[in-house]
């Protein structure tokens, strides 16, 4: 092919598109649309996944947790549910363990179906519901990254004496004490006189800019709270290792160490589960993967839509211009010169129907980010790029047809068309 009869292609190409603006401009849409969902969509998934981040994150640094069976992901069986409780004294023995810096046995009191909790506090005339309750011992404060509001943890003597001390969540000592500070007044939990000694900070939203449910709790030492709910036995261990290096081994640790106080013979699978942030990260994982398959499947409809669009316009160009075509293969266009060109044209108006995608998805997502703020859509440029890719390569699997069709029309019965 001469250089001169490609140039002449590509420039008849462009012609008859700023000829056909409104034509052109139609046949794109169906394109855009579906390139703005992809873009839109990726960046949506794009905030919550730097929101689920930095939750994960806030959960502590170099923790592992320990329960009878992992609840993160899938609904427990009969037979975890049915396992023998972890206890006190393997959260104490866990101590002794290498690497191992802090161990913290904790009990909760809660609705576990609604993740609210079951239990009214009071003070004066003021009065909150739905409070979830929290029994930890003093290593706490090592394990759990806390940032105190006001006042302080309670201490081992504390602890030991199992004193009518409590710790209030950000929520609950605001609705408590709206005008004054909660340090050294008494609440009354469940008939129980209780003096506050601190507030924590606000817990971190990962889904939403209202309230965590986990604001709207109190905390009490262990053996405090075991004196108010003695019924409660299913304990939830925190261990917090030295090094993330360290990590295997201290998981591996763990488990001998379980197996032997829980009699877990040699060939039987383990009756409990160690797990850590990172089961939330995987979790959110195979959301996005879903959340992944559904914007695959809402844009490809707007992308065949466009695409059988083009295809469609493409023919109706090449049935109108039969004559044209006739007239420069009688003047010398090869096969391939009418090839290019209308295979340029499909090729070009899925690419511009990307771009305007591309710009129409990056608006929404701006607007998204600062109408939903606690969302962060940020946009992402790999999508970017995809995105356009995809737009051409649309272009060139439904324009390759009406192109072939115009390349092998016999030129002398082209120039008989009317």
């Amino acid at each position: 092919m001469r250089i001169s009869d490609s140039q002449e292609s590509v420039r008849l190409a462009f012609d008859t598109l700023r000829k056909n603006k409104l034509r052109s401009g139609l046949t794109v849409l169906g394109i855009s649309i579906g390139i703005s969902t992809v873009i839109l969509i990726s960046s949506a998934i794009n905030g919550l996944n730097t929101n689920i981040d930095q939750f994960v994150r806030t959960l502590g640094t170099n923790n592992l947790w320990i329960f009878q069976f992992e609840p993160f992901g899938k609904r427990p069986t009969t037979e975890e549910l049915n396992r023998k409780k972890l206890t006190y004294e393997d959260g104490v023995a866990m101590r002794s363990l290498p690497y191992v810096v802090a161990v913290d046995p904790e009990l909760t009191y809660q609705n576990w179906q609604t993740g609210l909790g079951a239990v009214s506090i009071k003070h004066g005339t003021h009065k909150i519901q739905n409070t979830i309750l929290n029994g930890s011992t003093s290593s706490v404060k090592e394990v759990a990254e806390i940032e105190m509001l006001e006042g302080r943890m309670w201490t081992e003597s504390e602890e030991e004496h199992s004193s009518n001390v409590a710790v209030l969540g950000h929520d609950a000592a605001e609705d408590l004490f709206p005008d004054e500070s909660p340090i050294g007044q008494d609440i009354d939990c469940e008939g129980n006189i209780f003096t506050v000694i601190g507030v924590l900070d606000k817990q971190p939203q990962p889904f939403g800019s209202g309230r965590n449910t986990q604001d709207n709790s109190a905390y009490f030492p262990l053996t405090t709270f075991r004196k108010i709910h003695p019924e409660l036995k299913d304990f939830w261990i925190v261990v917090k290792y030295d090094d993330p290096s360290h990590k295997s081994l201290v998981i591996e640790e763990v488990r001998e160490l379980l197996r032997v106080r829980r009699g877990v013979r040699l060939e039987q699978d383990d009756n409990f589960a160690i797990f850590g942030p990172d089961s939330l990260s995987r979790l959110w994982n195979q959301l996005t993967g879903g959340l992944f398959l559904f914007m695959v499947a809402v844009s490809s409809v707007g992308l065949m839509v466009g695409g059988v669009g083009v295809m469609n316009i493409m023919l109706v160009s090449v049935t109108e211009r039969t004559r044209e075509i006739g007239i420069r293969k009688a003047i010398g266009a090869t096969r391939n010169n009418i090839l290019l060109q209308f295979t340029l044209e499909a090729v070009t108006l899925c690419a511009v129907g990307g771009v305007l995608g591309i710009l129409a998805g990056a608006l929404f997502t701006l607007i998204l980010h600062f109408a939903v703020s606690f969302l962060h859509a940020s946009l992402s440029f790999t999508w970017v790029g995809i995105g356009f890719g995809v737009s051409c390569l649309i272009g060139l699997v439904f324009g390759i047809y009406p192109a072939w069709k115009a390349a092998a029309m016999d030129p002398i019965e082209a120039l008989r068309y009317e």
